[in-house]
């Protein structure tokens, strides 16, 4: 059993290192919980944004690659796209074995390197806040990493070695959604069965908790975690696969030794994952594009391709079609503009179509549901409370099909981009961590495999 809520004393700090968005927060050893802030223009955050931005200067020397993280290293890249590279999403190569490193600049860059250049920008920036930072970290991660064959063991590896680079000496790995029900728990009431479903940006995953009220605190009993690679990224790749791939030559053909062939798919669903555009783009890829362009029977939209993937638009890209999601989650519809490498697109989406491009989406995340129910051994009916957190939860069709399986009377929200933090840090600051923590043996590995 677990005890929550009245014992917190180790000095640690937890840190939700998101697909999107990065929090860290520390516990005051009295139950209360505050994240680190960043003024940034004038407005005081608390995400942010999990993006790096690379470029060179000249000095005496030579050339100097420099970095930069979160908003800052939006500014620099929307100031200067041409002379630099942004990561974004790098999270989503954590667990992939395919990925061993970026070439910016003639450096390789392993994961580990990204990770630890992102945390000491982030540290940076926070000054004072973090200059005392303690040598023991509770990190947070998904049940599920992102990717097809995702290895959670290797991962583990690389956010270990990369913490340890910037100073931490202890490190404790917690599921991401049993962070955000250790954070919910405080505000129980009486005893409950809780089911957390934390949305991130590239993994959705459910946790079933039974909480109990005792002289000592609120005890805990972790019943069944699962996940799914199928969240907020997978929700953007639908609309730039549905709108704005075609018009860059999806389903066309070209001529190849007197035969008529369909141009692979595979490049699209490449350029579609925009996360992922930055660190796929090489010289080999793009001579494969150039070649099919040749003999293309539509080919100013395979030339059209090649100058997005060239011109490194995947921030402008997220940005618009970030922005037509979150506009769908309130009204019925919603206008896409975007313009890039001489192409123009301006098209109204209604919700309705796109509930219908995610459609299968939603059917996965109810088998990793129902899933973590059979693991749990419990039904609809016992689980008392369903918590819903990360962005993804503000889309209607997410949070009705939880509405219709559990009763809307059961949903709650609130601090969807902070409670992952707040938990990780209630647990960092609980004597009694080790019961919270994910071991060797428990790794529930993919559930189901993305497309």
């Amino acid at each position: 059993m677990h005890y929550c809520g009245t014992m917190h004393t180790s000095p640690a700090v937890g840190l939700d290192f998101g697909t999107t968005n990065t929090v860290l927060a520390r516990a005051d050893g009295k139950g209360g919980v505050a994240a680190c802030t960043f003024d940034h223009d004038g407005a005081a955050i608390s995400a942010f944004r999990s993006v790096l931005t690379l470029w060179q200067e000249q000095e005496d020397h030579g050339r100097a690659t420099r970095l930069e993280a979160g908003p800052w290293a939006i500014d620099k890249f929307i100031a200067d796209p041409m002379d630099s590279r942004f990561l974004q999403s790098f999270k989503t190569f954590a667990a992939s074995r395919a990925f061993q490193y970026t070439t910016i600049a003639g450096r390789n860059y392993t994961f580990e390197d990204l990770l630890s250049a992102f945390f000491r920008r982030y540290r940076d920036h926070a000054g004072e806040q973090l200059r005392d930072l303690p040598p023991r970290l509770v990190v947070g991660r998904p049940v599920t990493f992102a990717g097809a064959r995702p290895d959670s063991a290797l991962a583990a590896e690389r956010y270990d070695a990369a913490f340890r680079s910037v100073g931490f000496t202890t490190l404790h790995h917690v599921y991401e959604p049993i962070a955000a029900a250790y954070y919910f728990a405080q505000r129980l009431t009486r005893d409950a069965t809780v089911l957390v479903a934390d949305f991130g940006g590239g993994t959705s995953d459910f946790s079933l908790v039974h909480f109990a009220r005792t002289p000592r605190g609120v005890e805990a009993r972790p019943l069944a975690q699962t996940g799914v690679g199928i969240a907020g990224d997978t929700f953007d790749y639908r609309i730039i696969d549905a709108v704005i791939s075609p018009r860059l030559g999806k389903g066309t053909q070209y001529k190849s030794w007197g035969k008529v062939l369909d141009i692979p798919g595979h490049y699209y669903t490449n350029f579609a994952r925009w996360n992922q555009l930055s660190i796929l783009k090489s010289p080999k890829l793009l001579a494969e594009l150039r070649t099919l362009a040749r003999d293309s029977l539509a080919r100013e939209k395979l030339e059209a391709l090649i100058a997005f993937i060239d011109a490194d638009v995947g921030y402008p890209l997220y940005k618009v079609v970030s922005d037509v999601k979150v506009r769908l989650s309130t009204d019925e519809a919603a206008k896409l503009t975007f313009s890039a490498a001489g192409v123009s697109i301006d098209k109204t989406i209604t919700r309705k179509a796109f509930d219908g491009w995610i459609a299968r989406d939603l059917e996965r995340i109810d088998e990793a549901v129902s899933a973590a129910l059979t693991r749990a051994g419990v039904n609809e009916a016992e689980v008392d409370k369903v918590f819903l957190t990360g962005g993804s939860s503000f889309v209607p069709a997410v949070r009705r099909a939880f509405e219709t399986r559990f009763g809307p009377a059961k949903i709650e929200t609130g601090e969807q981009l902070l409670s992952i933090a707040y938990g990780l840090a209630l647990i960092a600051a609980d004597p009694d961590i080790e019961r919270w923590c994910v071991k060797p043996d428990d790794d529930t590995g993919p559930l189901i495999e993305t497309d």
